[in-house]
Order: structure tokens, then sequence, then C-alpha cells
């Protein structure tokens, strides 16, 4: 067995361990009450093409999830971000794999538990957010697109998308007192294929996309992608987490963290398997444990788009941008205490 197994199933027992001893002191405090079992797994399917290539994406994974865990494990799948996020507030989802956005959106309202993301090794490829046109016709560079964002219509991810809004909003855009729900024609909101196809196809000018998402409409559309190019690129942009529901026992918080982390990490015909859903799902080298103090650089980002958007509003007085300044201080400030106390909490 390689060490680097030896050592993440000795972090996996460690965690077993805490979280039986914290539910026995808790038992020991209120008396005999013991926590009911879950008894299934409402999985939520966020959107990448239909919801139904969405839902087959995931199947394999959670079939695998439902055989390890003894549970059966559903796919909850939407066909948008705004219905996801609904489902989340109304208590239908358990378990997850979000944009940092909506993780961190599921963590503050106390729903959700960061429990692992994709797992990096050094010279993989950066995800990033990148911005599509047309290699033929108008417009066909970044400066274009920059010079007259009022000629070109546009195909953007939903607001809580962080490559398909979040990103290039602040690091492109605002900087350049450009906002993207106001500034261009005309707009088609959708998921990262929609937007592709949008462009390819002639609907749209411009597009908002990410490295990742493109490279699977890549192999899904070649005709339509091989229309299009990429005029910019990112910085690498806060990552997708895996969400649990947090009012799950923490032994069984634990399960599932191990499961994940152990995907894919195994040998033999069981481990190839894995291996080949892993890379369906675009997480080669599987997932790897985090807390929710993995959402610390989606909170920075929020915060310093916030402070962009107040600073390029249009206000009645000087007094009503500083009070919207102050609230995004105080909201950065209580999401940092609530974040940073998840990685120093006993476990």
């Amino acid at each position: 067995m390689a060490f680097s197994r030896v050592l993440r199933l000795f972090a996996v027992a460690l965690v077993l361990a805490a979280a039986a001893a914290g539910s026995l002191a808790q038992g020991g405090a209120v008396g005999a009450h013991k926590a009911a079992p879950v008894a299934s797994i409402r999985f939520g399917v966020l959107p990448l093409g239909g919801t139904v290539e969405s839902r087959a994406l995931w199947m394999p994974l959670m079939a695998d999830l439902s055989q390890a865990i003894g549970v059966p494990v559903s796919a909850y799948s939407v066909a948008s971000y705004e219905e996801l996020d609904r489902a989340i507030k109304r208590d239908e989802i358990d378990m997850a794999f979000l944009s940092a956005k909506m993780a961190l959106d599921a963590v503050m309202q106390q729903r959700m538990k960061v429990v692992a993301q994709i797992a990096r090794r050094p010279g993989m490829p950066m995800h990033r957010a990148v911005l599509l046109t047309r290699k033929a016709g108008v417009p066909n560079t970044l400066e274009a697109v920059l010079a007259e964002p009022e000629r070109w219509r546009l195909a953007r991810g939903d607001s809580r998308s962080v490559t398909g809004f979040l990103v290039p909003q602040s690091q492109l855009f605002l900087p350049r007192n450009i906002e993207l729900e106001t500034r261009f024609r005309g707009e088609v909101v959708g998921n990262h294929q929609a937007t592709a196809l949008a462009v390819a196809n002639g609907d749209a000018d411009v597009a908002t996309n990410n490295t990742t998402d493109f490279e699977r409409f890549r192999e899904q559309f070649p005709v339509e992608a091989a229309r299009l190019h990429i005029v910019w690129e990112s910085e690498p942009p806060p990552g997708a987490q895996m969400v649990v529901r947090r009012a799950y026992p923490p032994e069984f918080q634990a399960r599932l963290q191990a499961f994940l982390v152990g995907y894919g990490q195994g040998k033999g015909p069981r481990g190839d398997a894995e291996r080949e859903v892993l890379k369906t799902l675009r997480a080669a080298y599987g997932y790897a444990p985090a807390d929710d103090s993995a959402l610390l650089p989606e909170a920075l980002l929020e915060y310093e788009l916030g402070k962009q958007r107040a600073m390029a509003a249009a206000w009645v007085n000087e007094a009503a941008r500083e009070q919207r300044l102050r609230r995004v201080e105080q909201t950065y400030k209580e999401q940092v205490e609530a974040l940073r106390a998840a990685s120093t909490a006993p476990r």
C-alpha cells in the first residue's frame, strides 16, 4: 500500500475516532438520546448541460456511494443554479457539488458543511474563467468586446456562477466600468454549454465560460467548438466544493468524507473503474478533504466585488455609498470569522 494511502487512511481513522468521541461526550450531556439513522441521500446535481446529461455523469459515483455506505442515493437534478439554490433552502438537498458561491451561501445559512474538493497536483492545468467569441466576424478580439460592449449580445452564467459571472465581472469588466448586467445590448443567461452554443450558433456575440466546461464542450460539440476561440482567461477562481447537510451526525459526515477521499485511490479493476468515473467528472486525481475554510477565497472575491460595485454605482449622496461599503465590510468580517472557525474546531 502506498505511503500516501496509509496517511490518508490514518487521517480518516482519526476523523472517525474524534467524531465518535464527540458523539459520546454529547450523549453523556443529554442522556441516552441517539440521532436517527440516515435513511437516504438526495444528491444535488449542478446543471452542466441538460439535466439528463448532468444526472448521467454523476450516477456512477452515486451508485458506488450508495453501495459503500448502505444508504440509497438519488439524484436531484435541476435546470438552473436558481432551482438548485431554492431546493437547498427548502432542505431538499442532502449532499451536492456546488460552485464556491453557492457553497458559501449554503454554509453561511448553516444548512451545509464542506467536506471535500477536487484534488490538484503540481503541473495540472488550472481551471479558469474564459471569454469566448467567434473566430470569424466581429467581435473576435477582447479589445473589440471592451471598446463597445453596448453593440454586443452577451451569453453569461447565472449570478451564482463563479466562472460564468462573478470572476469575469470582478477581474475583467468592473475594473473597466462595464457592468455585465446592464452594458450589453442583450443577454442570454444559461449554463456553460448553453452560453457556448449561443455564440457558436450566432444567438450571442460573446460568452462567459471556463476552461473545464469548454473542454467538455469541444468533445461533445466539435463542429460548434471549432467556430469559437478564447479571447481572455482569468486568474484561477475559487474552486467548487462538495458539501453535505450540516445536521448529519458527525460520524456520518466522516463516512461521506472518507468515501470521497478514498474514491479512485485503490488498485485493481475496481480502482480503475472509479478513476474512469472521476475522469468524466473532470476530477482525475479524485477528491481531497476540506472544511468550510476552503471558502475563504470565495468570501474574498465577493468582498472585492461588493466594493467594486459600491464604488462604481451612482448614489444619492456619499453617505449612502459609505453605508453600503460598511455593510460589505461587515458581511465579509462575519464570513471570515465563521469560515475560520471551521478550520480550528475540534474534530
